[in-house]
């Protein structure tokens, strides 16, 4: 009887133990903290539940969902020069931007971003419009140079690599080469449905390419914003069977030539089309497709459900969007986390990417004539100034917290999978909230379990920025937290399953070290 009592004593005390908030990282909206780790010096313990406070998060990690990949932007040319000119001008401060923004180590103060996309030729932020071969009718690709890209992108390209070695890279065309197309320029216009086959072997001598350089694509795409002509820069109009027709042939070639496991994504355009192109593609190529992208500049977040309805075992991707120089802090760092960062990961979407990476205070330097990013400009991520200093923008803010919550936690782990989680309390619309578990690579390492928290009550009776109250709910147990107006990262340590206890010993996770508490 006294061995049994024991027995029961030690198994809450194991379900107390191993349920401890250590782990804290906020952005508020006062910008008092940015990204900053709290370090606190006791730990937040799930205890038996009480009384709810005024929002109540329940997280149901029997609830799984998809994976989530990464975050990110794009490195364009322009983004690349941008990054180029600071190393030359700066070389300490490069190395610091970049490992800040891509270093994936575990507990470092950096953000872990490790999803890039990548152009394909010229774009509307390059020096000149360019393809892989501007050779006038040479059908046979017998002119293909994968250099035509200015070689400071592979160069920049290679250093984040070296940063983060888990770096997703996403490459995309912003049109096929001038002569492929009914308008005979990159700018406007359509592929000529006689060249498919000729286009998806550009497409492979692409991915060849890029592999010939030790860059492996994660994915390609088809075409960016395929239902977008413009004749200011590189851009391509494609039928939703047309843009099936390459695919078809391009995923033949890619399983044919050593790609089988490069991912093959369509669409890559606005929400508001969910229901009708992406459909319509998977409709006419699905089973060369892995899933589809989207972008932000029309319709809502939540209309990517109207593709996963359809297609449920298709993959989503977000891949662009632009911020706006000019615009509100606090107000984009409550769009972005509401509709990219926790909104479009809620709607099954496996990434969340920022246009532009990096460029200067005006958002140059763009295309010349092009009118893409026309008034006050696009901003990037990270603002890059003449004299080697730089600046991290709100984009940077919102998704390093997201990045934080599913970055892996240990060397060749899983990413974060999001888990389910609601909000209850009567503040609980003033909480936008992701749920994420990251599993182990030892079965006997406690799982992660991650929340990453916009707290949007800002506005009661007019400007007045309020923390709310919370209870958080785990696997029977609650623990209690007030958030601040901003957002809040933050996670704790679990067994895979409440059930297993060892009666001789546990461990207790504080931060990214274990201590052992004997019995």
């Amino acid at each position: 009887m006294k061995w049994l009592l024991i027995f029961t004593s030690f198994l809450f005390y194991d379900r107390i133990a191993s349920q401890q908030i250590w782990d804290i990282w906020q952005t508020t909206w006062d910008r008092s903290k940015l990204f900053t780790s709290l370090n606190p010096s006791a730990p937040i313990n799930f205890t038996t539940p009480s009384v709810i406070g005024s929002a109540d998060i329940v997280v149901n990690d029997a609830s799984t969902f998809q994976s989530v990949w990464g975050f990110g932007g794009s490195l364009t040319d322009s983004s690349a020069l941008t990054l180029n000119n600071l190393k030359s001008k700066n070389s300490d401060n490069y190395w610091k931007l970049l490992n800040y923004m891509f270093s994936p180590t575990d507990g470092a103060n950096a953000a872990g971003l490790n999803y890039i996309r990548v152009p394909l030729g010229a774009s509307d932020f390059s020096a000149k419009d360019y393809s892989f071969d501007d050779v006038n009718g040479d059908t046979a690709l017998n002119n293909f140079n994968i250099n035509n890209t200015p070689s400071y992108l592979f160069s920049v390209l290679k250093d984040i690599q070296s940063v983060n070695n888990i770096l997703k890279i996403h490459v995309i065309p912003w049109s096929p080469p001038g002569w492929m197309k009914d308008s005979g320029t990159m700018n406007g216009g359509s592929l000529k449905s006689s060249l498919v086959n000729n286009y998806a072997n550009y497409l492979l001598k692409a991915l060849q390419g890029f592999k010939s350089q030790g860059l492996t694509a994660y994915a390609i795409s088809i075409q960016n914003e395929p239902q977008n002509s413009n004749p200011t820069y590189p851009t391509s109009t494609l039928t939703p069977a047309l843009e099936g027709q390459i695919g078809t042939a391009l995923r033949t070639l890619m399983n044919n030539n050593g790609f089988s496991g490069t991912k093959l994504i369509g669409f890559d355009h606005n929400w508001d089309s969910a229901a009708s192109y992406p459909v319509q593609l998977m409709q006419a190529a699905g089973n060369s497709f892995a899933g589809v992208a989207f972008h932000c500049y029309s319709g809502s977040v939540d209309d990517q459900d109207d593709f996963h309805t359809k297609y449920p075992d298709k993959e989503i991707y977000f891949t662009e969007c632009s911020g706006t120089n000019g615009s509100d802090w606090w107000s984009d760092i409550k769009w972005y986390l509401t509709n990219i960062f926790i909104g479009s990961i809620t709607h099954n979407s496996h990434s969340g990417l920022m246009w532009n990476i990096a460029l200067d205070g005006n958002g140059n330097p763009k295309l010349p004539g092009t009118n893409s990013c026309g008034g006050p400009g696009c901003r990037a991520i990270v603002t890059v100034n003449s004299d080697g200093s730089y600046s991290v923008n709100q984009e940077f803010y919102a998704m390093a917290q997201a990045s934080k919550a599913i970055i892996p936690r240990d060397v060749g782990g899983a990413w974060g999978k999001r888990i389910g989680v609601t909000v209850g309390g009567s503040l609980n619309w003033a909480l936008q909230v992701g749920a994420y578990v990251t599993t182990r690579v030892s079965s006997s390492d406690w799982n992660r379990y991650s929340l990453v928290v916009l707290n949007s009550n800002d506005n009661q009776g007019g400007w007045n920025p309020t923390p709310v109250q919370t209870t958080i709910e785990f696997r029977g147990l609650q623990a209690t937290y007030t958030f601040p107006v901003g957002v809040t990262t933050l996670w704790w340590y679990a067994p895979v399953t409440s059930s297993k206890v060892n009666v001789t010993e546990v461990y207790v996770e504080y931060g990214s070290a274990q201590q052992k508490l004997s019995v």
